[in-house]
């Protein structure tokens, strides 16, 4: 191949990567949604804070 065809070739799409296949599997376990974690680590950062703040 020339060096000119390989500047031209686009990359690889995220499908031919595996990508979106891998989110197509369906697995066992808990399925928890992401705003849960999301606003469960924050409650947990406010509560950490607030210990702190009261035993100082």
């Amino acid at each position: 191949m020339s060096s000119k065809k390989k500047r031209r070739e686009a990359p690889m799409p995220a499908s031919s990567a595996g990508l979106l296949r891998f989110f197509e599997d369906e697995t066992k376990g808990v399925k928890i949604k992401p705003e849960l974690v999301v606003i469960g680590s924050i409650i947990l950062i406010i509560i950490s804070i607030l210990i702190r703040l009261l035993t100082i």
